[in-house]
């Protein structure tokens, strides 16, 4: 006879177990969410860094990048936390004997289906609307903001009346005067150091200018300051060989910037109206089905965990995790694999990334049928 956690008057309720199983998948989620995005929020800013110390990107919008990359990251980071999520607390109930207490209450495995389906719908919704709207616009804000920046000397660390490392290579540079947008300065004073690998000595090259202004090639692409009414020194140190020269105007060019400003990517961080109407662009196609791609996985490795937490209390406690990282390393190489194929034509855009799902769901109805599935009974013979 069933107990009371199981029983229901109302279809539509929820039960006392379903309950309970929601509130430990929401923890189980909000955990294994919590520890994935330390790992990568932390990559971001080991990475954000190291452009910031080339000059690459201005130090101003570090905390603002790194805020729009986490919300990138969700579309990859939420599935493989709600396989972890899934796993570690179905998992549990599994070690710890209560899903033996409530198999004997009348809670089959396939019964957990209806928690986890309560759990995993919600969260397809609110992913999509991250796939669909909120991690294209953060990516296009991204893209906008390291655009400007790079017009303008902030981006390379410059600062009016103080010595600063050169970016990109050794030595420093001092401005006087600088614009408020940064596109123009006074007195610039530059010291940089090379090997001589001839004469095995260092040469020095000291420059200074009057004034100048920070340019753009004709794409767009390479930076330039052009130093103005200025002279330039250089030799080697230790040396009676050094040369000075006087100019009108001597051009230097600076590290490039960080911002992707071709036409793939503009393509992709596109909105999802305009993919729509992409027709036949096979980049456009592609994000698409990757923007798709992150709801229908929440689904996909929601179920892929229900059989894969089914463990026996003397099971090490992390095998059946690393046998779901392998499985989800397997599917999102398969994700890689087809978005990079539809982008390059190689694989029809119609086609999309179903081959990847539906093995995966395959699998999945297939290792849930199988844990139900009783062996039949002995027969006994009969003396």
């Amino acid at each position: 006879m069933k107990l009371s956690i199981l029983r229901q008057n109302n279809p539509l309720a929820l039960r006392i177990v379903d309950r309970y199983l929601l509130r430990e998948l929401a923890v189980g989620f909000l955990a294994a969410t919590a520890i994935l995005l330390l790992v990568m929020v932390g990559g971001a800013v080991a990475d954000l860094l190291a452009k910031i110390a080339k000059g690459r990107i201005p130090a101003e919008l570090l905390f603002t990048l790194i805020g729009l990359r986490t919300i990138g990251t969700l579309t990859i980071l939420m599935p493989l936390a709600v396989l972890l999520g899934v796993l570690s607390a179905y998992g549990r109930l599994w070690r710890d004997s209560e899903m033996a207490v409530l198999q004997s209450s009348g809670l089959d495995s396939t019964g957990l289906l209806r928690p986890l389906m309560l759990f995993v719908l919600p969260t397809m919704l609110v992913l999509a609307a991250i796939s669909f709207w909120l991690a294209p616009a953060s990516e296009r804000l991204s893209q906008r903001l390291l655009t400007e920046a790079s017009r303008s000397l902030i981006v390379a660390g410059l600062e009016p009346g103080r010595f600063v490392e050169l970016p990109g290579r050794d030595g420093v540079i001092y401005v006087g005067e600088m614009s408020a947008d940064g596109t123009q300065f006074k007195r610039m004073f530059i010291e940089s150091e090379r090997p001589d690998n001839e004469a095995g000595k260092t040469r020095i090259d000291v420059i200074t200018a009057t004034h100048g202004f920070l340019y753009h090639d004709a794409d767009g692409e390479g930076r330039y300051i052009a130093l103005q009414d200025g002279f330039r020194v250089e030799g080697k140190l230790g040396e009676d060989d050094f040369r000075l020269m006087r100019f009108v105007r001597n051009d230097i060019k600076l590290p490039d910037s960080a911002g992707d400003d071709d036409e793939a990517a503009q393509k992709r961080a596109a909105p999802t109206a305009v993919l729509l109407r992409g027709g036949d662009d096979p980049v456009m196609m592609s994000e698409l089905h990757w923007r798709l791609a992150a709801p229908l996985s929440v689904l996909v490795l929601g179920l892929l965990a229900l059989p894969l937490s089914r463990t026996s209390p003397r099971e090490p406690r992390y095998a059946r995790m690393l046998l779901a990282l392998l499985a989800w390393l397997v599917y999102y190489n398969g994700l890689l694999l087809g978005r990079a194929w539809i982008g390059q034509g190689k694989l029809a855009a119609g086609f999309g990334l179903w081959w990847v799902y539906v093995p995966a769901l395959a699998i999945a109805a297939w290792l849930i049928w199988s844990g139900e599935r009783l062996k039949a009974p002995r027969r006994v013979r009969r003396a």
